[in-house]
């Protein structure tokens, strides 16, 4: 479909990728009064929100690098004003809860592993603290009667939840629509060009032209963000996760590894590969996910696996996000992160009207360019 089939033949803003990244700008400009334009490519793209764990956490975000511990905590907070708005905008509820998260460990050694990280962290003078309880199998075992003799303690924080990531998708693109923008799928973008003071895309449904950008489409940033000076040094890194039945509530509160759906499906993941662009499912990490998580909780040798599934994280160099914005000519902006169920709060209600009001990234956000992997080589 080309662009003079849509109503908006030029709008205020492009946003380049139709995930959970992209979608939750898109609000926020949306929201700040702009006309925008959501450009998706589809599923035929490596997207990260096929596989996403849908989890909003907060207790082992940025522990090396507190800026990035900030950021997540402002997300967790925003979460609430951006699931009520969705609810009361386009009646879609997404799940959000903040029941608190936490982290079971299987033996004292990687109790202590958890608690030397927690506790560096909570000393450095920079560090945005926030609650924590290292816990023991007992306090554990009160709050979580299902666990199995083998869990030793657990770290929790209340800060941690969780939502419904495809009733989010379902209500960002709606919200879009209520507010005049468009999301248009099938639109993959072969190239860009900067023409005087603005942005013409170009691609197989044709061209379209904004006076401002931003690039939210994964690990295709890599290739998109140098058409108009920027960088984004992504490359996937795979997970596999396992989808079982669905059983009756038994575990109302996510953990790092292990989370019960709304639905009462039980989603079980844990693996990081560096397999390329290989998009597919292997029983041998499954095996040790599932052990671990059987170990963790016993009744789930019960439930019949209904369907395993990989996707392709966003992953830069340090594991941290990357945003990045052009200083000269029209604003250009790219954003690259693995965490956008957890950042979507932040990423809508706080990085989108910025970009609305200044054509600006965040102060908050200067640690995050991708100048920081400009190191000479020794």
């Amino acid at each position: 479909m080309s662009a003079s089939e849509y109503n908006m033949t030029e709008p205020d803003s492009i946003v380049v990728g139709g995930g959970i990244v992209g979608a939750s700008i898109a609000f926020g400009l949306a929201r700040s009064g702009e006309r925008v334009v959501l450009l998706d490519e589809g599923d035929v793209a490596f997207r990260a929100s096929r596989g996403n764990f849908a989890l909003v956490w907060v207790q082992s975000k940025g522990l090396a690098l507190p800026p990035y511990a900030a950021w997540t905590q402002q997300s967790a907070r925003e979460w609430h004003d951006l699931a009520r708005i969705l609810s009361d905008e386009t009646g879609v509820d997404v799940a959000h809860s903040q029941p608190g998260g936490f982290t079971l460990c299987l033996s004292q050694k990687e109790v202590d592993a958890r608690l030397d990280k927690l506790t560096r962290f909570h000393n450095r003078p920079d560090a945005p603290h926030f609650p924590y309880e290292i816990l023991d199998h007992d306090e554990v075992k009160k709050r979580l009667p299902d666990i199995g003799d083998e869990v030793v303690g657990a770290v929790y924080s209340p800060l941690d939840g969780h939502a419904n990531p495809l009733l989010l998708m379902r209500a960002l693109h709606s919200y879009l629509g209520v507010k005049g923008g468009e999301y248009r799928p099938g639109h993959a973008v072969d190239a860009i060009a900067v023409e005087g003071d603005g942005f013409r895309l170009k691609g197989a449904w044709g061209e379209l032209r904004a006076a401002k950008l931003i690039l939210a489409a994964g690990l295709g940033n890599a290739r998109l963000a140098p058409m108009v000076g920027l960088e984004a040094p992504v490359k996937p890194s795979r997970g596999q996760l396992i989808v079982t039945e669905k059983t009756s509530p038994f575990l109302c509160n996510p953990l790092v590894t292990i989370r019960q759906t709304n639905e009462g499906g039980v989603l079980i993941g844990d693996s990081k590969e560096e397999a390329g662009f290989e998009n597919i499912t292997g029983t041998g990490v499954l095996s040790i996910m599932a052990e671990r998580a059987f170990r963790m909780f016993p009744k789930l040798r019960h439930l019949n696996v209904v369907r395993t599934w990989s996707a392709l994280r966003v992953m830069s160099a340090d594991g941290f996000p990357i945003y990045d914005q052009t200083h000269s000519g029209p604003p250009a902006f790219v954003t690259s992160c693995h965490s956008g169920i957890t950042l979507a709060g932040v990423h809508a209600m706080t990085l989108a009207p910025t970009l609305s009001r200044s054509a600006r990234l965040p102060e908050i956000l200067a640690p995050f360019t991708p100048k920081r992997f400009h190191v000479p080589a020794h």
